[in-house]
């Protein structure tokens, strides 16, 4: 199974930014991680901080499922739920920290109701548990 990762805005600063809200583990490590975890899939990991770059990254439909964590176009880029919506196969939000623990604005995903499942707060951990997720189909 291909899966692909979509981070975005400020999660290219994982394992620097807000350690203790994200942790210090960089994307990087952690994608070696999984792929070292799960050798039977192809996992691929994309970040951008610019909405578009990420609608032209889903909308290339290489891959069998999506784990986005749309960083703070979770709260308001309804051009990303809406390509979402578009995306027949499975699909998991994933957000590092417990968005219902935080600032009143962030509590809102308007991507959430366009993905199968939403992991909130199990650190970098939800990517994880987001691609057993889809061992499960």
């Amino acid at each position: 199974m291909k899966i692909l990762i979509i981070n975005g805005p400020n999660l290219n600063l994982l394992g620097t930014r807000e350690p203790e809200i994200y942790g210090n583990v960089s994307m990087e490590v952690y994608l070696q991680n999984l792929q070292n975890e799960f050798p039977h899939h192809q996992i691929s990991c994309f970040q951008s901080n610019i909405e578009g770059e990420i609608i032209n990254r889903i909308q290339e439909d290489d891959f069998d499922a999506l784990v986005i964590n749309p960083g703070a176009f979770t709260h308001y880029s309804y051009a990303i739920a809406d390509c979402l919506k578009n995306i027949s196969k499975p699909k998991a939000e994933v957000h590092i920290s417990n968005i219902y623990k935080r600032e009143e604005f962030r509590q809102k995903s308007v991507t959430a109701a366009h993905t199968d499942g939403v992991l909130s707060g199990f650190g970098m951990n939800g990517y994880r548990l987001a691609v057993i997720s889809f061992q499960a189909d």
